[in-house]
């Protein structure tokens, strides 16, 4: 992911989100040096990832496929080649947040190997207050 990507993903991100990241959240994880990723079908958007490095640990701070590509394994492929990226830059853990009530990407974690760690109260704005995230972990 490029600078001038950005507003495609920031597009496909509100498509998807009913709180979605915000152009500082991208334009600041680019500068920053993130790993940042897209995925294409020809010249098409359909997938994007956003992924910090902290020593031995990586942090996926974002993964989504467009609205109309889901359910088509495009997930499984964006999230294996994160870890794959992540395990060739020295991770030997990836951690991530997902909803407390994204009952659907929490079944996709865990097919994926990845297991709670923690709960992180109050951390995602929701319709009526705000919603814990649970912590998931997987060893690379």
């Amino acid at each position: 992911m490029q600078a001038e990507d950005i507003e495609l993903v920031l597009d496909a991100e509100q498509r998807i989100y009913a709180f979605p990241w915000t152009r500082g959240n991208f334009e600041d994880s680019l500068a920053s040096g993130y790993t940042a990723r897209l995925m294409r079908d020809g010249n098409q958007l359909v997938g994007y990832a956003v992924m910090m490095l902290i020593l031995d640990e990586a942090h996926l701070l974002n993964i989504s496929i467009v609205s109309g590509r889901q359910q088509a394994g495009l997930g499984s492929l964006l999230l294996e080649s994160m870890c794959e990226e992540a395990r060739s830059l020295g991770a030997q853990r990836m951690v991530l947040e997902v909803r407390q009530s994204n009952v659907a990407g929490r079944a996709f974690y865990d097919r994926h190997g990845f297991a709670q760690i923690g709960v992180r109260t109050d951390y995602y704005p929701a319709e009526q207050g705000r919603e814990s995230a649970l912590v998931l972990e997987k060893i690379l």
